[in-house]
């Protein structure tokens, strides 16, 4: 396994720093537990509500079911650990859990629902728009291009091989909409937008600001549809998350073009803006860059963080549904941050240079990433091959950088 084999190079055994209380985005109470409602019942409760039904010898935090322990492990440094045996087990979870609720997502453009669990533990879900081979075509505009539900699962994956760690786990799943939306949503505005279309194929559109009509309803074979599961973060009531409007955002006009476009000086001016002006959070923007560019994702307006961690940690690179749309060009201006400051951190540069290598070629670590998901193959090979094409870019930017 070429996976394995990269997850045990030095790179990627850089320890963080030691973490203390105050790094941890939740201080747990260790006595709290967690249990099988009945022996034969997939559902968790916690001590709180009932009596624990705990086999001798285990640990409380045992009980947690597999969502629970990823918001645990949160911390100032990183969304979850290198090496986290918790990640199969809750992939594993996103995918074949029972589904007891289906409910809209508020706001956004384009038909998004919260699934819930039996153990409380809930996912985002997208649907899937469009096939594996069909590509944005050239006269759209970023923003007016679908969200793509394997750009989702596709960018867990590569942001977890460049070391950055900082995408909630994402699974494919095969859904069944009749039995896990229809007939369980408590959503009445969704429920009044099912329909079967003129094929006998049950479909729906939900309400949105823009894509949420009968011409783009989803529609099911008959009823099955694929979509990604994305592990829900920490409910925002518990673990604020503040969120930051990019320097480098693009103007979201047709024709106006945005100011970093036409001052070839703009990253001198973003050096003096706090929270750029110190510590590493430009650095981290760089980084975020060069996750776009390689998937091709010109949709990045925002970004959120921590607020318990102020500014020194990590950026949450959420929402990666219009990555992929594309394997047939590149978008230098996704690399702006890159090539404006001349600027990345040693760290990262190494890896990149790392995964250019036969060895450890970026293109094959995804593949073998994504074999194992349930929706497998996630993207179609030609996407693949423009990784290390779009990888050999990067480097060349910070190669004229270094040489300048």
């Amino acid at each position: 396994s070429k996976l394995a084999a990269l997850f045990k190079h030095p790179l990627y055994n850089i320890p963080i720093p030691e973490v203390t209380e105050k790094d941890k985005l939740f201080v747990v109470n260790p006595m709290e537990k967690f249990s099988l409602r009945s022996s034969g019942s997939d559902e968790w409760i916690s001590s709180s509500k009932a009596e624990t039904l705990l086999p001798t010898g285990k640990t409380a935090y045992d009980t947690y079911p597999s969502w629970l322990k990823f918001h645990v492990g949160i911390n100032r440094y990183e969304l979850y650990p290198r090496q986290d045996p918790l990640m199969p087990i809750l992939l594993q979870d996103l995918a074949t859990q029972r589904i007891v609720s289906s409910v809209q997502k508020s706001g956004g453009t384009q038909l998004k629902l919260i699934m819930t669990f039996p153990n409380y533990g809930q996912a985002l879900f997208k649907p899937m728009k469009q096939t594996r081979d069909q590509e944005t075509p050239v006269d759209f505009f970023y923003f007016s291009d679908f969200e793509r539900h394997n750009a989702e699962i596709a960018a867990f994956h590569l942001d977890r091989i460049l070391d950055f760690r900082r995408i909630p786990p994402v699974s494919g799943r095969l859904v069944n909409i009749t039995k896990e939306i229809r007939d369980i949503t408590t959503d009445k505005k969704l429920a009044k937008t099912f329909f079967i279309s003129p094929a006998g194929n049950v479909c729906f559109y939900g309400e949105c600001s823009y894509y949420c009509s009968t011409e783009h309803a989803l529609c099911g074979k008959p009823d099955r549809l694929e979509g990604s599961m994305a592990a829900l973060l920490p409910d925002k009531t518990l673990a604020k998350r503040r969120s930051w409007r990019s320097p480098w955002r693009r103007s979201y006009h047709k024709s106006k073009k945005a100011e970093w476009e036409l001052n070839p000086n703009y990253c001198a001016q973003v050096r003096e803006m706090p929270p750029y002006d110190r510590g590493h959070r430009l650095l981290d923007l760089i980084d975020m860059a060069v996750l776009d560019f390689l998937m091709g994702n010109m949709d990045r307006h925002h970004y959120e963080t921590f607020e318990k961690f102020g500014n020194d940690t990590f950026l949450l690179h959420l929402d990666n549904g219009r990555g992929f749309g594309t394997h047939s060009r590149d978008e230098p201006s996704i690399l702006a941050p890159l090539w404006q400051c001349c600027s990345i951190k040693k760290s990262t540069y190494l890896r990149l240079q790392l995964l250019a290598t036969q060895p450890y070629r970026l293109s094959d670590l995804l593949r073998e990433a994504l074999a194992t998901d349930p929706l497998a193959p996630v993207l179609a090979e030609p996407h693949l091959r423009a990784l290390d094409r779009r990888l050999g870019k990067v480097l060349g930017v910070v190669g004229r950088c270094l040489a300048g």
